[in-house]
C-alpha cells in the first residue's frame, strides 16, 4: 500500500487497554508514544505462528531502536494463559524485548478488529492505523512501511527519535531456565535441553546434580564442541547400531534454528544432521536432509517401524521422518492444515503437535492447539482424548468426555498406560488404553513439558519451576469444569455469504502468477455441515459460502496464501515471499449479522 493509499485509509487507532503491563516502567498511552511508530503485535504464547513472529520482529526491532516501538499485545487463548504470573514466565522464556499489555479480557483486540494470532498493526507518529497484516512472513514489507513513514514524519517534523519505554526485568539466576524435555542416556545419567539456556545439560539421575553443560549459552547455531543452539526442544536416542554408524547418539530438535542436530555423548560434539536453518513455507518436504527446510521441530521419537526419527514439526502442523542412516527427510503425516481430523496419515489434521513417544506399532503423539492425545499406528491416524481446537478443560473419566489443556508431552509406562505432560492445567494425566479412562497422577506441577519413567519413578520437567521433579502420584480423580476458547465470535448472517481474504502486495511488488495462480484459499467448518455450499480449495482469495440451514454456531477454518515477487522488469532473478495465515474463526448465526467476512493477509480492508 502507497503512503497515497494509507492517507486514504486513515483510522484513529484504539487505544490500548488491559489489566496491567509488563516490560515497561507503567502503563502507556498511544499519546504518550506520538512521534514514534508503534507496532502492535498481537499474540497468545501458546501459539508457534506468534512466537514465530517474535523471532521475525528481532532485527526489525534493532534496525529502527530509535524510532520504532513494538508492543506486545497478550491476547490469551488458554485460560492458563490468561494468569500473570504465567504470562510473566512465557515474556522470560521466550526474550521478549519490547513492552507487553496484559489483555486478558481481550478488550483492545476487539477494539482492533483483530481475528487471528498472530497479527501486526502498524501506527504512524500522528496516532493513526497505517497496515494490519496476520500470520507471518511480513517483515520485509514492514520494513518497507516503517521506512516510508519515518522519511515521511522526518520531512513533516513529526518523528521523535530517541529511547523508547522499554525496561528489561531483573535478570534471574537458576541452573536450568525453562528445560523443555528429557531422556535417560546408556551411560544412565539424564539429558535436559536446557532451552531458555540455549544449552543442554547431562544430570546424574538425581535429577539435581549438573555433570556437563553441552552449549555455551548463547544463541546461535554453531557445530563442534563448543556448539551454540536457539532453544531447544525435544531429545531422541538413536538404536545402538545406528549410533555407531552416523556417529552421533542423539538427536536434538534445534527448535528456533529449525535444525536437528547430532550429539556424540563421548565428545560433547555437535553436529548439524538436518534441515537448512531456513523455515519452511512452501515446497519439497521429501529429500536429502541438508537441503530441505523444517519448520520448529519441537519433539522427537526413535520410531522403529518408520524406521527412523519421528519428527513433530509443529510450525506446519505436520509429522516429518528423519533417516539417518540414508541422511533423508519425509513427510510422515500431516496436510498443513491446523485442526483435528483422523484417518490415513497423508489426509489428517494436526495443531501443533509438541511430544511424541513410540510404543511398538504406535506412535503415541500430543497435539497442543486441540489439547488432544492421539497416535499413529499402521498408517491410520486416531484421537483418543481431545475435541478440537476450541475446547479444554481439566476433566478425567471416560476418554471420549475427559479434557486436557495445551499438553506438551508424552511417555508410554511400563503397564501400556500412556503418561500426559498436561502442561496448562499443572498436571500429570494417565490414559488407560485398556479401559479407555484418563485420571490425574499428580497436579500443582508448574507447567510439565516432559514426563518420562526413571528406575519406577515418574519424573516430571517442570519447565516453569526451572527443575526436574519426583511428583507424588496419589492418583485422583478430577472432574474439572470444561473450557472453551474465551475468543468473541464473528456475527454472521445465515444463508450466503461473501468470505474475502484482503491481501495487498508490499510496495514494490506484485502477485507472482509466472507460473500459474499466485492465491490459493482453502475453507472448512466444524461441524463440517456448516457449510451448506463453498468449502473446499481454490485459487480466488473471494469465496462465496452458504451457512447452512439449523446451526446457530461454528467455527470457519480459512487457510489462505499469496505468493509476490518484486516488480522490476530489469531483475532477472527477483525476490520473492509466500505470505500463509490460518484462521480458526468462531462465528455466530444471527439474522440481523453482516453478509461478508473479510480477513485481513496484509494491508487494509478498504470496504469496511
Amino acid at each position: 500500500m502507497t503512503t497515497a493509499q494509507r492517507r486514504r485509509a486513515r483510522v484513529r487507532a484504539p487505544e490500548l487497554v488491559g489489566r496491567g503491563w509488563l516490560n515497561t516502567a507503567g502503563p502507556l498511552k498511544l499519546e504518550d508514544l506520538r512521534g514514534k511508530v508503534v507496532l502492535l503485535d498481537f499474540w497468545t504464547f501458546c501459539c508457534i505462528n506468534c512466537l514465530h513472529v517474535l523471532d521475525e520482529l528481532r532485527p526489525l526491532e534493532t534496525e529502527f531502536e530509535d524510532v520504532l516501538v513494538t508492543i506486545g499485545v497478550h491476547s490469551p487463548k488458554f485460560a492458563h494463559e490468561a494468569d500473570p504470573d504465567a504470562l510473566r514466565a512465557a515474556v522470560e522464556r521466550y526474550e521478549v524485548h519490547h513492552p507487553v499489555l496484559d489483555d486478558p479480557e481481550l478488550t483492545t483486540w476487539q477494539n482492533y478488529a483483530v481475528k487471528a494470532w498472530p497479527t501486526l498493526a502498524l501506527v504512524d507518529p500522528e496516532g493513526y492505523v497505517v497496515h494490519v497484516a496476520a500470520g507471518e512472513g511480513h517483515v520485509d514489507a514492514l520494513r518497507q512501511i516503517v521506512t516510508e513513514l519515518v522519511a515521511e514524519h522526518e520531512a513533516k517534523g513529526t518523528l521523535h527519535r530517541g529511547d523508547g519505554p522499554y525496561v528489561p526485568p531483573a535478570p534471574a539466576d537458576t541452573e536450568l531456565r525453562f528445560p523443555a524435555k528429557a531422556v535417560v542416556t546408556p551411560r544412565n545419567t539424564l539429558l535436559v535441553s536446557d532451552s531458555a539456556h540455549h544449552s543442554l545439560v547431562e544430570l546424574d539421575l538425581d535429577g539435581e546434580t549438573v555433570l556437563r553443560r553441552i552449549g555455551t549459552g548463547e544463541r546461535g547455531r554453531r557445530d563442534g564442541v563448543e556448539p551454540t543452539f536457539s532453544e531447544p526442544a525435544g531429545l531422541a536416542l538413536l538404536p545402538p547400531d545406528v549410533a555407531a554408524e552416523v556417529g552421533y547418539h542423539v538427536v536434538v530438535a534445534d527448535t528456533v534454528n529449525h535444525l536437528l542436530r547430532g550429539l556424540d555423548l563421548d565428545t560433547g560434539e555437535v553436529t548439524t544432521v538436518a534441515g537448512t536453518g531456513e523455515q519452511w513455507r512452501d515446497g519439497d518436504t521429501d529429500g536429502p536432509a541438508d537441503a530441505i527446510h523444517l519448520t520448529s521441530p519441537w519433539d522427537v521419537a526413535w520410531w522403529e517401524p518408520a524406521g527412523g526419527v519421528a519428527i513433530a514439526l509443529a510450525g506446519n502442523h505436520t509429522l516429518g521422518l528423519f533417516k539417518p542412516v540414508e541422511r533423508r527427510l519425509e513427510r510422515l503425516a500431516g496436510t498443513t492444515v491446523e485442526g483435528l481430523g483422523d484417518g490415513p496419515r497423508e489426509e489428517a489434521f494436526f495443531a501443533q503437535t509438541s511430544g511424541l513417544a513410540a510404543d511398538g506399532d504406535r506412535l503415541w503423539l500430543v497435539d497442543s492447539e486441540t489439547s488432544a492425545l492421539r497416535y499413529l499406528e499402521h498408517g491410520e491416524v486416531r484421537t483418543a482424548v481431545g475435541k478440537g481446537l476450541f475446547d479444554f478443560g481439566h476433566r478425567d473419566g471416560p476418554a471420549d468426555q475427559a479434557l486436557l489443556q495445551h499438553p506438551l508431552g508424552v511417555a508410554v509406562l511400563p503397564d501400556g498406560a500412556v503418561a500426559v505432560a498436561d502442561t496448562y492445567n499443572g498436571a500429570i494425566r494417565r490414559y488407560d488404553p485398556a479401559t479407555d479412562e484418563v485420571s490425574t497422577l499428580a497436579t500443582d506441577v508448574r507447567e510439565p513439558s516432559d514426563v518420562l519413567f526413571v528406575d519406577g519413578e515418574l519424573v516430571v520437567v517442570a519447565s516453569a519451576a526451572h527443575r526436574l521433579e519426583r511428583p507424588v502420584a496419589p492418583g485422583t480423580k478430577v472432574l474439572g469444569e470444561a473450557h472453551r476458547v474465551r475468543r468473541p465470535p464473528t456475527v454472521l448472517a445465515p444463508g450466503d455469504l461473501e468470505l474475502t481474504v484482503v491481501f495487498t502486495p508490499p510496495a514494490g511488488t506484485k502477485l507472482d502468477d509466472r507460473y500459474g495462480p499466485s492465491t490459493r484459499l482453502e475453507v472448512t467448518s466444524s461441524p463440517p455441515g456448516l457449510l451448506a455450499e463453498g468449502a473446499g480449495a481454490g485459487t480466488d482469495l473471494r469465496r462465496a459460502i452458504r451457512i447452512a440451514d439449523g446451526y446457530a454456531e461454528g467455527v470457519l477454518h480459512v487457510v489462505a496464501q499469496a505468493a509476490s515477487c518484486t516488480d522490476d522488469p530489469a531483475v532477472e532473478h527477483p525476490v520473492c515471499k509466500l505470505t500463509r495465515q490460518d484462521w480458526g474463526v468462531p462465528v455466530r448465526i444471527a439474522a440481523d449479522g453482516p453478509r461478508r467476512l473479510p480477513l485481513l493477509m496484509g494491508g487494509l480492508d478498504e470496504d469496511r
